[in-house]
């Protein structure tokens, strides 16, 4: 209980600064704003440290919950995503692309962002297959 409220404090203390430096940004204007930048960097800085403070707390319980659980099965399921990484990196070509600005794109990182799509087109596939065989099965009982 006493983490639950010193994270209360926490959260409150850092709504109070993004309310405060959010009425700085709004005090000084958008032409100012945009010229300079001026009066953005503690707004920044708070959105930084609440990220920081969930991304420690999410890994924290998940570590928390992969030691609790079944170590196995967590395993299992890594091993399956990173397989899947390696075959839509396989499958990705490493074409030199040309960026809308004008840049080039490197091959390295036209393979890369190729994995990316094919891996969320496996994943998909995957996501609705299931939900698809879940529906069926729910029926068929």
């Amino acid at each position: 209980m006493a983490l639950h409220k010193i994270l209360k404090i926490v959260a409150l203390l850092l709504s109070v600064a993004g309310i405060i430096f959010l009425a700085m940004i709004i005090a000084k204007g958008d032409t100012a704003i945009v010229e300079t930048g001026e009066g953005v960097d503690g707004f920044i800085y708070v959105a930084y440290i609440t990220f920081a403070i969930t991304v420690a707390f999410v890994l924290l319980f998940v570590l928390k919950g992969i030691f609790a659980g079944n170590l196995k099965s967590t395993l299992m399921s890594v091993g399956a995503f990173l397989l899947i990484i390696a075959i839509s990196y396989v499958l990705a070509d490493s074409n030199q692309l040309t960026a809308q600005d004008g840049g080039l794109l490197s091959e390295s990182a036209s393979k890369w962002v190729g994995t990316g799509l094919y891996a969320f087109y496996i994943l998909a596939i995957i996501a609705v297959g299931s939900m698809v065989f879940g529906g069926i099965k729910k029926v068929t009982k």
